[in-house]
């Protein structure tokens, strides 16, 4: 299998949500090398063993199954992830219910490594980038890491302060719990 990348020319017109609201595109492909001045999130936690964890779990991950599975709603333009596939994920609770747009910016397909990277988009209540990335070591164990750089892009998020990075981290812990009940991790 080969690495997709995709193209990080920002369209323009007059949907709101048809341009990247952040110039970094594709910075998360060097999670070591992340842009300055924005927050920064990494999760990383063992999920299973094996090579069928890993496909599984990479198939939850590309799939939108993840982000479902911890009851956020996920619109998507097709139903796995690909550069330029165009997503509004829904976080929140009736009227707390927030919508995030964004778009893939680049996938992986490796024997051991699997996910994608979305970036958001100008309706987007953040700025930047995040990575969902499964990867399976010599030793067979399956790790999920999440790795982002963001920022508030209007003013409730900015309003809210060290609230959001916290919420970020809840979220990735959510998934990576996702991944590994889906996996069933023995012991």
């Amino acid at each position: 299998m080969t690495t997709a990348a995709a193209t990080a020319v920002p369209t323009t017109g007059a949907d709101p949500m048809s341009t990247f609201n952040y110039p970094e595109v594709g910075a998360t492909r060097e999670p070591d090398r992340l842009p300055e001045g924005y927050h920064y999130l990494r999760h990383h936690v063992l999920i299973g063993h094996g090579r069928e964890a890993l496909e599984a779990a990479g198939a939850m991950v590309t799939g939108w199954r993840m982000h479902r599975g911890t009851g956020a709603t996920v619109e998507a333009d097709a139903e796995t992830a690909a550069p330029g596939v165009r997503l509004v994920v829904g976080l929140g609770l009736g009227r707390l219910r927030f919508q995030a747009p964004a778009e893939v910016v680049w996938t992986v397909a490796e024997p051991d490594r699997i996910g994608f990277a979305y970036g958001t988009l100008a309706a987007h209540p953040e700025r930047g980038e995040e990575s969902f990335i499964v990867t399976m070591g010599a030793d067979k164990a399956v790790w999920f890491t999440v790795t982002a750089f963001s920022r508030p892009a209007c003013w409730y998020t900015r309003l809210a302060g060290p609230i959001v990075p916290l919420l970020q981290r809840l979220y990735a812990r959510q998934l990576g719990l996702v991944l590994r009940r889906a996996v069933t991790l023995p012991g």
